[in-house]
């Protein structure tokens, strides 16, 4: 397969722009029980998914060993944003709930790690680097608004970083996409599904932070279809997978 020089993030992709927060009668209010409870388990996914990101990434450095390093570097970053929702739950007096999240991720883990002992480099970075990373984006995307100061300014310099990560691995399967098409096309009909049931799963939590589920899947699946657009799938191929997501 092909390899590839470290891919730098092009200028339309880093200049994202981020949402406004809200005015602060529209924001919910943080010190509630409710929003606590909520929270607990949103932070949580959030710091497990941090942390998955850590270990998908040097694992992957395994199977592509002259991006090692690159790997390595994306991964430390993930480190570095762990420690910020870490102290975002602080701020707030919550302790996250990283049981329910660790179940909450227990799906994807399993096929990350199944493809993992296959060697199957498009898979883990089809799982890794395009959905988890757009299911990270699309997330901080519709909480940056309803955020409380604290948290906005943490989430906001992790989702530019997210976008590194997404542009690393759609180089990669661009890079490699005639070798690779058939298993990206089998990763997505496996693992897209569950992307889904998992904004299911929160939809309610996420509510009671004024994060609205049909915003989070349509921020998702813009990002998803976007990467995989610029990957070289063409259009059709793409809605073909999406719409997997909702049979599966």
């Amino acid at each position: 397969m092909a390899t590839l020089a470290s891919p730098a993030v092009s200028e339309a992709t880093s200049a994202q722009q981020l949402p406004d927060q809200l005015p602060t009668d529209q924001l919910p209010d943080f010190s509630t029980d409710a929003y606590k409870d909520a929270y607990s388990r949103i932070n949580a996914i959030v710091i497990e998914g941090e942390q998955e990101a850590h270990d998908n990434y040097i694992a992957i450095g395994t199977l592509i060993p002259d991006q090692a390093e690159e790997l390595a570097r994306l991964a430390r970053m993930e480190l570095k944003h762990m420690k910020g929702f870490t102290a975002c739950a602080n701020n707030l007096g919550v302790t996250a709930d990283m049981p329910f999240a660790k179940e909450f991720f227990a799906p994807l883990h399993g096929n990350f790690q199944k493809a993992l002992a296959e060697g199957k480099v498009t898979t883990c970075l089809l799982i890794q680097a395009i959905l988890i990373e757009a299911f990270a984006i699309s997330a901080y995307h519709i909480y940056i608004p309803v955020a409380d100061p604290f948290a906005r300014k943490i989430t906001e310099g992790v989702v530019k970083d997210e976008y590194t990560h997404l542009n690393y691995g759609q180089e990669w399967l661009k890079a490699n996409l005639e070798t690779c098409r058939e298993e990206l096309e089998q990763a997505n009909r496996d693992n897209l599904p569950l992307v889904r049931k998992m904004l299911e799963q929160v939809a309610g939590d996420a509510s009671v932070l004024h994060m609205d589920q049909e915003d989070l899947m349509a921020d998702f699946l813009t990002s998803y279809q976007e990467a995989l657009l610029d990957v070289g799938l063409t259009s059709r191929e793409i809605a073909k997978m999406a719409a997997a997501a909702l049979v599966g």
